[in-house]
């Protein structure tokens, strides 16, 4: 995800920042306080927005997160109809400099916060902790391919291929590959609640 500035799916850094900047002021949310629900610093936050700064998967997701939604709804617009096929080609794709990336294979859906996911992680990459969801969220994960740690709140366990698990999305969870091939595997992603919405609205930045 850096270079060019645009994401492997065709989605500019610019179109990116302004699907960001409107989830934040549809929640009325100003940049300072989501630099502070995402543990991103506000600098970073505005780059984002103005399409001047390449996130990471790890700071999309946190950004997604601490605005109650998933990185899949910031990539692409609602689907209208009841079926959706997503082709291969139409798949959105993050690839992360570190040497991991992740593949959306469900459609946007209306309100609904659901997120289906194929990630493959490169032999010895670490691809970091990510931030808890809202309280209620769900995620289902299942190995296909390789060996994964998957690390909830701090506690590690060791999932080989064919291996799944459960766990609350509410939770600090973490993602490595200590083996020498690449680990392949789907996640599952519900999040509960429609966003962080203040008590009281700020004047969100333009």
């Amino acid at each position: 995800m850096e270079g060019e500035g645009v994401l492997s799916s065709g989605l500019s850094m610019a179109e990116l920042g302004q699907r960001i900047r409107g989830e934040r002021q549809a929640r009325g949310l100003s940049i300072e306080r989501l630099a502070e629900l995402s543990g991103i610093s506000r600098s970073m936050v505005s780059e984002v927005e103005r399409g001047t700064k390449t996130p990471s998967v790890l700071v999309l997701d946190r950004l997604a997160t601490a605005l109650g939604t998933s990185i899949a709804r910031l990539l692409d617009e609602p689907a209208h109809s009841a079926m959706r096929v997503l082709r291969h080609t139409e798949q959105r794709v993050l690839r992360d400099p570190s040497g991991w990336e992740r593949r959306v294979l469900s459609p946007v859906l209306g309100e609904v916060e659901f997120e289906f996911m194929r990630t493959t992680i490169g032999p010895g990459v670490d691809a970091g902790e990510f931030a808890p969801h809202a309280p209620g969220s769900r995620e289902y994960l299942a190995v296909e391919h390789g060996s994964l740690r998957l690390t909830i709140n701090g506690r590690p366990y060791e999932l080989a291929a064919g291996d799944s698990a459960y766990y609350p999305g509410d939770c600090r969870h973490a993602y490595a590959n200590h083996g020498t091939t690449d680990c392949v595997f789907y996640l599952a992603m519900e999040v509960s609640g429609v966003g962080h919405h203040e008590p009281r609205r700020e004047s969100p930045d333009a």
